[in-house]
């Protein structure tokens, strides 16, 4: 089959696939006391420390846009997506293995669900990345600008990544459990190599051209555009871009040609 003829398949199935979307968001709070609160929790904490490390101890000097603990939310909750789909995908198919084998549903809507309910807990936070806006321009430190209009283009492509990311890791770590543990290691690796904590300007030349095939790099450039009174840099977005099909195709077909062998496996 075809990436279309999968995605038109997986669309033929979208009550079922909202309906494995809602399974697995009322699974991850129905017995949470503090349930959606933990959702935004997280990266408000991990933004409040590296603001006081790098503000206060280090003195940060231009390693992000000011104001600089606006520069880290927008950064660390789109990365709390990317980490949650990581892990999450790579054990789609193991975490509900009876289910992949015993129905017909196309194998690739296990892993749609993990990223769909993830960029769902993404939007939920949303609501901080607002506050902290108003915050800011109230007190004339904000520039929101037609950047803004890139924010939607970022998520889709974030979005499209994800899914190709994890139509390619699904299988391997089902018949190679050795990824699973390779995972973290290489989101601990990737953090500190995406412009998350610090701008893409600070990377010196050609290590620069490096960091843009990483497409998390052009994501986050378009995340950030509308919100800073910073120029947008295209040569990130578009080879992120490139890279983002790329990896879809490469995940695609990844996932086809194993999918007997995962459930000869499973």
């Amino acid at each position: 089959m075809t990436l279309i003829d999968r995605t038109r398949a997986i669309t033929g199935k979208r009550q079922v696939l909202w309906t494995l979307v809602v399974r697995d968001l009322r699974v991850r709070y129905s017995r949470s006391v503090l349930g959606y609160v933990w959702t935004i929790l997280d990266p408000l904490l991990m933004s409040s420390i590296y603001f006081f490390v790098f503000s206060f101890l280090f003195k940060r000097g231009n390693v992000g846009h000011d104001p600089y603990i606006l520069f880290l939310v927008i950064g660390l909750l789109s990365w709390q997506w990317f980490t949650g789909c990581l892990t999450g995908t790579s054990g789609a198919l193991l975490s509900d293995a009876k289910l992949v084998r015993s129905t017909s549903l196309p194998r690739e809507i296990w892993v749609v669900r993990v990223v769909i309910a993830k960029g769902i807990e993404y939007v939920l936070s949303l609501p901080v990345l607002a506050v902290f806006t108003l915050f800011y321009v109230v007190q004339g430190k904000g520039h929101l600008n037609v950047g803004l209009l890139l924010m939607p283009v970022g998520l889709v492509m974030q979005f499209v990544l994800l899914i190709g990311l994890g139509l390619l890791l699904a299988p391997i770590t089902t018949l190679v459990t050795d990824v699973a543990r390779l995972i973290p290691l290489a989101v601990r690796i990737l953090f500190y190599t995406t412009p998350v904590l610090y701008s893409g300007d600070i990377i010196p030349h050609p290590y620069d051209r490096i960091v843009w095939l990483n497409p998390m790099t052009g994501v986050l450039e378009m995340l950030r555009a509308g919100f800073f009174n910073q120029p947008v840099h295209s040569g990130p977005i578009l080879v992120g871009a490139v890279v983002t099909v790329a990896l879809l195709f490469i995940g695609a077909t990844t996932f086809g040609r194993l999918e007997r062998s995962v459930l000869k496996e499973i």
